[in-house]
């Protein structure tokens, strides 16, 4: 297994790890599911911005925290999808840290009113329902998000590896120093 590959999966198991965490903390507030939920957890999908490995680590991470939170099957299935969905799209919007953000506010706000309804049997209507959970994807996403972008982005180099515009420079440059490293230690 080459070096970028295995920094591809710690980052996305990372990141997975930290998703089951937050919202875990959610679901301690009762913020985790329900008509209204702000999960702490997908502020996570903002990630994308920075590394592709956020797009597994969200993903996984949310099938899990939705397994162990003990969601029903549906929202396991489908919540897990709205947040691929979201973190997918945001790969791909990733040149704009704004635009990064509203992915996945929007497939959460159209799919997971359906999985309330339909599997929990929420009264409300969609609509309505349409509006709580993007409201608290809107709170996640785009203000906790802005705030982990904006904490991160002075060590993006450190965290993620070079960020750029393809998946297969964004280990380049620990590959590089790691040449540069090579080189020194030669000359010593």
């Amino acid at each position: 297994m080459r070096k970028k590959d295995i920094i591809f999966i710690t980052q996305a198991a990372a990141i997975a790890a930290l998703y089951v965490v937050l919202t875990a903390v959610a679901a301690g507030f009762d913020l985790a599911s329900g008509m209204i939920q702000v999960r702490f957890s997908e502020a996570l999908c903002v990630l994308p911005f920075f590394t592709a490995a956020a797009v597994p680590g969200v993903t996984i991470g949310c099938l899990i925290a939705n397994i162990v939170t003990g969601c029903m099957l549906p929202d396991v299935i489908f919540g897990t999808l709205a947040t691929a969905i979201g973190a997918i799209a945001s790969w791909y919007l990733r040149k704009n840290r704004i635009l990064v953000a509203i992915p996945p506010i929007v497939s959460n706000a159209i799919i997971i009113p359906l999985v309330l309804t339909y599997a929990y049997k929420i009264p409300g209507g969609i609509p309505l329902q349409m509006l709580t959970v993007g409201a608290g994807e809107f709170i996640s996403c785009m203000i906790f998000g802005q705030i982990i972008l904006s904490a991160l982005y002075p060590f993006r180099y450190h965290m993620f590896g070079n960020v750029s515009d393809n998946e297969e420079s964004v280990h380049s440059r620990s590959e590089k120093s790691e040449q540069v490293n090579k080189k020194t230690d030669r000359n010593v």
